[in-house]
């Protein structure tokens, strides 16, 4: 006989799981694409490309999020399909998406003017998919009561990045967004930014949360 496996807590609504994962996954291809064709187009090589792209805050953190949706629904008993199926470790990632599509539209929209396919990539990585994400959390994701504190725990996605960009930096000496430019800005104004940053993600860790409990409390129709 086969062991029964211990129950868990399944997403509603699959087809629109599916919807976000088909959506970031596109996303990040057409982004690849893209990328590598520019570094080729400027003489640099394959891994030099893909080095560039995966040296982004918005590619890993919609990697994140395809990653995050496509096991449960491909492997949902796996130990990663039910470790992301807990709805802390999803609104952690709806939470770091929902970073990415704010702070672009803040803080870097006006820095460039992508064009034609570049554009459908700079919409579906910064706006489509925190979008779709937030909303699947609200439908897909059971509501659960996490603690206050739950943000700081979060946080531990945007640190790990930042340490990344910073060492990668100082390495090759380009920076992936001007705001952590320690070249331009140095690193006193560079951490401030950075501080700034996480605060504003504590904040809509601290909505989310917030959400959470309401929907629990709230009277069932």
């Amino acid at each position: 006989m086969h062991p029964t496996p211990h129950p868990i807590a399944r997403w509603r609504h699959p087809r629109l799981t599916v919807l976000v994962a088909v959506v970031a996954w596109f996303g990040l291809g057409l982004q690849l694409m893209l990328s590598l064709r520019l570094v080729q187009a400027q003489g640099g090589t394959l891994s030099g490309g893909l080095a560039l792209y995966l040296s982004y805050f918005t590619v890993l953190t919609n990697l994140l999020v395809a990653v995050s949706l496509s096991w449960p629904l491909l492997r949902p008993h796996s130990t990663p399909g039910r470790w992301f199926q807990q709805p802390g470790v999803a609104t952690a990632v709806a939470v770091n998406i929902a970073l990415v599509g704010m702070s672009y539209h803040l803080l870097l929209r006006n820095v460039w003017d992508p064009q034609g396919l570049q554009k459908v990539a700079d919409i579906t990585l910064h706006y489509a998919v925190p979008l779709l994400c937030v909303v699947h959390w609200w439908f897909s994701v059971p509501p659960a009561r996490m603690a206050w504190r739950a943000p700081l725990v979060w946080t531990a996605w945007p640190l790990a990045y930042l340490a990344y960009a910073l060492l990668r930096g100082l390495w090759v000496q380009s920076y992936p967004y001007p705001f952590i430019d320690v070249t331009a800005l140095g690193y006193s104004r560079t951490l401030l930014n950075s501080l700034v940053l996480l605060m504003a993600f504590l904040l809509v860790g601290a909505a989310f949360v917030a959400v959470a409990r309401w929907r629990l409390q709230r009277p069932a129709r």
